[in-house]
């Protein structure tokens, strides 16, 4: 059985949705009978000898994470060496801006969230396991992320957000270009990020569910 560790420590802001994640992500992992997942707060879990036991990772975090920097390339290392899979979901992306190999990891930083709302969703990979079941567009309500130091020509877009839904021009990119899911091979490796989940009644969802669980069996490489 595959296992996964989660991790829910708050460095910065803390969100509420964190319990009920951590219920929906067990029971994905049983359902599904494809993993086990393992939830903690308790950082000093990365480390290199504890992740010999998992096959990926899980980041549901904000700040300034404390780990030191053995656990800083224990982290890197799981998915860049030993070729395992990295999931963050929503704000992963708000997470260590001073360790810069993490946002070259995860694909990019958080950078505020200008429309929190009911915005239409663009679905770019309609083939993905994380996609799959999903129509061409679809409406939620999502506190929307934008990130820097990211770009679409670094990673692989699965959903993105139709700009025609919010008004644009409170948005920080000069590209206009909004993504809400992607993935990538990070070294021999792959992350898988979304950016949902900000509301707890989006973790009660079954698109959402379906979606996080096709990513993270991706990630896992439990399906192409």
């Amino acid at each position: 059985m595959r296992k996964l560790l989660m991790l829910t420590h708050s460095a910065g802001f803390r969100h509420d949705y964190l319990p009920t994640a951590a219920e929906v992500v067990q029971k994905l992992g049983r359902e599904s009978g494809e993993f086990e997942a393992i939830v903690t707060e308790d950082c000093s879990l990365v480390n290199a000898e504890n992740l010999k036991n998992f096959d990926a990772l899980l980041f549901a975090t904000t700040g300034e994470l404390p780990m030191d920097e053995s656990q800083k390339k224990a982290l890197i290392d799981f998915v860049k060496e030993q070729g395992k899979g990295f999931v963050g979901v929503h704000n992963a992306t708000d997470t260590f801006y001073k360790f810069p190999e993490y946002g070259r990891m995860i694909g990019g930083y958080f950078d505020g969230h200008p429309w929190t709302q009911e915005i239409t969703v663009i679905v770019v990979d309609p083939n993905h396991p994380s996609t799959r079941h999903l129509p061409p567009t679809f409406r939620t309500k999502e506190e929307v992320y934008v990130h820097r130091d990211w770009s679409p020509d670094r990673t692989h877009v699965l959903l993105k957000l139709d700009n025609s839904s919010v008004d644009i021009s409170k948005g920080k990119r000069p590209d206009h270009y909004y993504a809400l899911a992607w993935c990538h091979e990070y070294g021999k490796g792959r992350v898988f990020y979304t950016a949902f989940g900000h509301f707890k009644e989006v973790w009660g969802e079954e698109w959402f569910q379906k979606h996080l669980l096709g990513g993270i069996l991706w990630a896992m490489r439990a399906a192409e």
